[in-house]
């Protein structure tokens, strides 16, 4: 069974949805990289501090972490059992954030204490901008690792089946209806 889990991809693919799902089913502990990034009301953490404490969490033995912070990435994904990358389309992550914003409309993110869900110009433009900008770095990155360790999914349906075979728990997604 794994004990540590990456999971990376786009904001608005679902990571911290996973993860949640992920960490109940295998009781393993969810570790959110935007909740430590974020103080309140959306105020960053100093890099290196974020740094030194997701290098931290990933040196412990067991957790699932979502996130891609990329100057830990190659640490996580080496200390990783099984990483997850959710590579969905630029349209796909645009109707993740539109679709995220319109249920939790200025309610505070579970994952991320104190900052309430919003949607702006700047936000829009880096989800829109992400697999060109930052995809090439998680690719590079892939093809050093052993292939065995990683799944990448191009579709939410395509991860629903595989939750439902990995969790044998048919109803495992009915928490997300």
């Amino acid at each position: 069974m794994y004990h540590r889990i990456s999971i990376v991809g786009g904001s608005g693919s679902g990571k911290s949805t996973l993860a949640n799902l992920l960490s109940k089913e295998l009781n393993l502990p969810a570790i959110h990289l935007d909740g430590i990034n974020f103080k309140s009301n959306w105020v960053e953490v100093d890099k290196k501090e974020r740094d030194k404490i997701i290098s931290e969490k990933s040196s412990e033995e067991n957790w699932i972490i979502d996130g891609n912070y990329n100057k830990t990435l190659k640490e996580r994904f080496d200390r990783a059992d099984l990483i997850i990358w959710l590579d969905y389309s630029t349209f796909d992550q645009l109707k993740g954030i539109f679709k995220r914003y319109l249920k939790m409309r200025h309610a505070e993110r579970p994952e991320i204490p104190g900052c309430r869900e919003r949607l702006d110009f700047t936000f829009i433009k880096y989800v829109a901008t992400y697999n060109k900008q930052k995809r090439p770095l998680i690719v590079e990155l892939l093809n050093t690792i052993p292939q065995d360790k990683v799944l990448i999914f191009k579709k939410q349906k395509d991860l629903n089946q595989w939750l439902k075979n990995f969790t044998h728990n048919e109803n495992i997604l009915d928490d997300l209806k």
